[in-house]
C-alpha cells in the first residue's frame, strides 16, 4: 500500500514526467527540452500549493540526466515503480520513442495489477498532456483507449498543445490555465487511485513498447482450457470458476476478475487488439488453419485435462505443431490439492504437453512456475514474446489491397530513445 501520498517519509513523487528528448539545435541558446522543464517546474509548484507537502519534498520526477542514445537509469526505473501518476507528454516525436513506449508499458503494468487487485476504477493513473497535438489516427491503441477529453484543459490548449502555448505569447494566461488544471488532475487521480509500488525493471533493452514495433502482427488471440462450475471434477473447489470457462480465476481470492481478461489487458498494453475466446469453441478455427492468421495464448486449466475432449484437443495441438500457441499453466501457491492428486495432474500436464520439451515447438510455462499473480505477468512477457516470434516465422505475409499508404511520421534518427 502507498499509504499517505502527502507524507513526505515516503518518498514518492506525485508524477512521473514522460516526454520524448528533443535534439538540440546549435543555434538555441537554451536547451530544446527547457520548456519541458519549465512545465515541470509549474506543475510542481502546483501540486505544492494544492496538497500538505512540505517545501522541498518531491512532487514529481522528471529524467534530465538520459541524453540521446544513452541507456535506462535505475533512477528512472525506481521512479517509474513508485510514482502515483505517469504523465505521458504527447507530440508525434513521442509516440516514436522507444524510450516512452517502454516507460509507459513499465507503468502500465502496475494499474493492469490494480485492476485485477480492486476492480475498475473512475480514475486513470495515466493523466496525458498535450506537447504538440497528434491526430487520433496517429496514436497507439493504449492512447486511444484513454479517450481523455483534452478540451477540459481549455479550447486553445486542445488546439495547441503546451508548446504552442508557450511560444505564442498572447496565449501566456491559457497556458497558466491549463498547467493548473493538469496539476489538479493529477492530485485528483493520485488520491482516488490507490496503486501498489511496482517492480523495478534493471534490463530496459528486454522490456516491451507499449507502442507496438510497426513489424508487428495487430491482432492477438488469448484463449482458454477450464472448467466451468458445472462441470468439475469431485474434490475440485467451485470458487475458481464462473458458469463458463473464460471466467475461469485461478489466483482467487487475490484477483477480482478472470484470468482471461487479466492477460487480455496486459497484451493489449503491448499495442495489439486482443480477441479473447474459448478454446473448445474456437478449436476449428485455431487448428485446422496451416498458416497462423494471428500469434495466441493458451491459458490452461490442469484440471481441465481429465477430459476426453480437451485431451483430444491438446493431441491435436501437438500433432499439428502450432508454435504460435503459447501456453501457460497457472496453479495458484494458496491452491491446495492433496499430494497424490497434485502428481497426477503434473504427470497428466506434462503428458499432454511433451511435445512442447523440442525446441521450436512452442512455448510452454515450466510446471508449477506460475504460482502468483506477479509471476503471471513475468511470465507472460516471454510467452506473447515466443508466440510472436514463431507467429513471424510461419506466417504468410500478404500485402493489403490498393496502392501502399505510408503514415505521417518523423525520420527516425539513429540515437533517438
Amino acid at each position: 500500500m502507498r499509504g499517505d501520498p502527502d507524507d513526505p517519509r515516503n518518498g514518492r513523487p506525485y508524477f512521473f514526467l514522460s516526454y520524448a528528448h528533443t535534439p538540440r539545435n546549435d543555434s538555441e541558446i537554451a536547451g530544446p527540452n527547457a520548456w519541458v522543464k519549465k512545465l515541470y517546474d509549474g506543475l510542481c509548484a502546483h501540486i505544492l500549493e494544492m496538497t500538505s507537502l512540505p517545501v522541498g519534498a518531491r512532487a514529481g520526477f522528471l529524467d534530465q540526466g538520459i541524453a540521446l542514445g544513452t541507456r535506462w537509469t535505475d533512477e528512472l526505473s525506481e521512479n517509474l515503480a513508485r510514482c502515483q501518476v505517469f504523465v505521458p507528454l504527447y507530440s508525434p516525436r513521442y509516440f516514436i520513442s522507444e524510450q516512452c513506449g517502454r516507460e509507459w508499458w513499465a507503468f502500465s503494468q502496475r494499474e493492469i495489477y490494480r485492476r485485477t487487485l480492486r476492480g475498475e476504477s473512475r480514475e486513470s493513473a495515466i493523466v496525458p498532456a498535450l506537447w504538440v497535438p497528434v491526430e487520433v489516427a496517429q496514436l497507439p491503441q493504449v492512447a486511444k483507449d484513454l479517450q481523455f477529453q483534452h478540451a477540459d484543459f481549455g479550447e486553445d490548449y486542445a488546439a495547441e498543445g503546451f508548446y504552442g502555448l508557450t511560444k505564442l505569447s498572447y496565449l501566456k494566461d491559457q497556458y497558466e490555465r491549463a498547467v493548473y488544471r493538469l496539476a489538479q488532475r493529477i492530485v485528483r487521480a493520485s488520491r482516488a487511485i490507490d496503486l501498489e509500488e511496482g517492480q523495478i525493471y534493471r534490463q530496459y533493452e528486454s522490456l516491451p513498447s507499449a507502442f507496438g514495433d510497426s513489424a508487428h502482427p495487430p491482432e492477438f488471440d488469448v484463449t482458454v482450457i477450464a472448467r466451468s462450475r458445472s462441470d468439475l471434477p469431485p474434490g475440485r473447489a467451485a470458487d475458481y470458476y464462473g458458469d463458463t470457462p473464460l471466467e475461469w480465476n485461478p489466483y482467487h481470492p487475490v484477483s477480482t476478475r478472470s484470468l482471461a481478461e487479466h492477460a487480455a489487458d496486459l497484451v493489449r498494453a503491448m499495442n495489439y487488439r486482443v480477441t479473447v475466446s474459448d478454446f473448445e469453441n474456437e478449436s476449428d478455427r485455431i487448428l485446422t488453419v496451416s498458416r497462423p492468421t494471428t500469434p495466441a495464448l493458451l491459458l490452461l486449466d490442469r484440471w481441465a485435462l481429465d477430459s476426453p475432449r480437451v485431451t483430444e484437443l491438446m493431441a491435436q495441438l501437438a500433432e499439428r505443431q502450432r508454435p504460435w500457441i503459447s501456453v501457460m499453466i497457472p496453479q495458484h501457491r494458496d491452491d491446495t490439492v492433496p499430494p497424490e492428486r497434485d502428481r497426477q495432474l503434473q504427470e497428466l500436464t506434462d503428458r499432454v504437453l511433451a511435445a512442447r520439451q523440442v525446441v521450436g515447438s512452442g512455448h510452454r510455462s515450466p510446471g508449477g512456475a506460475i504460482r502468483t499473480l506477479e509471476a503471471f505477468q513475468l511470465e507472460l512477457q516471454k510467452a506473447v514474446r515466443q508466440a510472436v516470434n514463431y507467429y513471424e516465422a510461419h506466417a504468410m505475409t500478404y500485402p493489403p489491397k490498393g496502392p501502399p499508404i505510408d503514415p505521417p511520421r518523423l525520420p527516425r534518427l539513429g540515437s533517438q530513445i
